[in-house]
């Protein structure tokens, strides 16, 4: 059963989570391998993005998607996990060439030095005008040096755009993707991923405290095997042994897709009738594959005339004067 396990240090300003994903993140890998499976590199990179989606989605009080994305200039054209406010995840990526073996984020996404990492929150009920949340942040550091792990651009991330000090050790494998999430708190209110004013006076305490830095020095001793063979009551005795943990009940995450026949069908009517109909001219039906959880849709020529009859009668007459 995946978990989610949040904690806080206590009397010191640092939380912490962690995250172990297992069902659901198998279940992701069984549904793309029914089509063709990622290579491995491609793989480890998913699920240790999924974890990362699921740590950023619980650190936050957001009613809407986060979107993680890291895109590039490489053999993987682009990678994305979005999670949802219950913690439901998916993943899926474009691979566009052959990926070298080991391949790290250089290779994989930034060998011309054009790779990037977006992070956006797309609310459920948006008003009027209203335009998604991004933040976008280079595959390289202040030095322009090429970042090789996710974990190293995500605590980038959190540094330039929030100001906040940040510790992330991520794992995956075909069996289970898993994170662990250091951070010290805000000076003020909850520290999410949305500009505040807070954020700017955040910047003046950024490696200024002594207890973060002590714990997150103590994280980033997790090994990535550590991280995936071992459970979270073993990991957070082992590591905090010298402190008071508090911990909070604990979540599931949860793989799930949002896809759905009625969704395509919209799909296919923005395409319009003439493009429809020219996909059956060369063949029997109109198959979609959700490229996040594998499901195919089809539509035969019968169902492609009630989409769109059914579009017609959704139309306000024609031919009057108002």
């Amino acid at each position: 059963m995946s978990e989610l396990h949040k904690f806080l240090f206590q009397g010191l300003p640092v939380r912490g989570m962690l995250v172990r994903l297992t069902d659901g993140w198998q279940e992701v890998l069984k549904r793309r391998a029914s089509r063709e499976a990622y290579p491995v590199e491609v793989r480890q990179l998913l699920g240790e993005m999924a974890a990362a989606g699921v740590l950023m989605q619980s650190n936050i009080k957001f009613n809407g998607a986060l979107v993680l994305q890291v895109m590039g200039d490489g053999p993987v054209k682009l990678a994305v996990a979005e999670v949802q406010p219950d913690l439901a995840f998916r993943t899926t990526a474009k691979v566009v060439g052959e990926v070298p073996a080991g391949a790290q984020l250089e290779a994989m996404l930034n060998v011309h030095g054009q790779g990037r990492c977006a992070i956006t929150l797309d609310p459920k009920d948006k008003l009027p005008g209203q335009q998604p949340y991004q933040g976008v942040v280079p595959l390289h550091g202040d030095q322009r040096e090429p970042l090789q792990k996710l974990s190293e651009v995500l605590e980038h991330y959190m540094l330039q755009s929030e100001q906040l000090d940040t510790k992330l050790v991520l794992a995956a494998n075909d069996e289970i993707a898993a994170g662990l999430l250091i951070q010290r708190l805000p000076i003020k209110g909850e520290g999410n991923l949305e500009r505040s004013g807070a954020a700017e006076r955040n910047e003046d305490r950024i490696g200024l405290s002594e207890d973060f830095n002590r714990i997150s020095m103590l994280a980033a001793t997790l090994t990535a095997e550590e991280l995936l063979n071992l459970d979270a009551d073993t990991i957070l005795r082992r590591l905090f042994w010298e402190e008071t943990v508090q911990r909070f009940e604990p979540q599931q995450p949860r793989f799930a897709c949002s896809c759905s026949r009625e969704r395509v069908g919209q799909m296919l009517k923005g395409l319009g009738r003439e493009e429809v109909d020219s996909v059956l001219a060369e063949r029997d039906d109109v198959e979609v594959g959700c490229e996040f959880c594998g499901l195919f849709y089809h539509f035969d020529a019968v169902d492609v005339g009630e989409l769109f009859t059914a579009q017609v009668q959704q139309q306000p007459g024609s031919g009057t004067v108002q």
